[in-house]
């Protein structure tokens, strides 16, 4: 009876690896993707634009990037609990005005679950 059960354990020791790298992004495809970013954002650097600096994003609690002048909205999110992780971040890429009602990001989001896993991939290099 175990002789049985050998494959899919087999199959899911391969397949388990695999899906967290696919997670994982590109961080190339996710340079293509942050050129949609880069009209108002940096990430190489801590220098606020139009937008703030996503350096360091993670771990930041939302609207609290010195000398950006953030939407109340946005500040409202962070003092109410909204930190910058993969999940907030993910949630707020696909639609950011219905994340942060009020902001003032007037970016549309992005739709494709793929580019916005390559996007974190590619901010996190820059959150260490």
């Amino acid at each position: 009876m175990s002789d049985r059960f050998l494959p899919i354990c087999l199959l899911f020791a391969i397949a388990v690896p695999l899906d967290a790298l696919a997670q994982q992004g590109d961080v190339t495809a996710g340079a293509t993707v942050f050129k949609k970013c880069a009209i108002c954002h940096v990430a190489e650097t801590d220098q606020n634009k139009v937008g703030p600096s996503l350096n360091g994003l993670f771990g930041r609690t939302a609207g609290t990037h010195p000398n950006f002048a953030y939407s109340p909205a946005m500040q409202d999110a962070g003092k109410g609990g909204l930190v910058w992780n993969e999940t907030s971040l993910r949630d707020y890429l696909h639609d950011p005005k219905a994340k942060v009602k009020g902001t003032k990001m007037t970016f549309v989001g992005l739709k494709d679950d793929t580019e916005i896993t390559n996007l974190i991939a590619y901010l996190k290099q820059y959150s260490k």
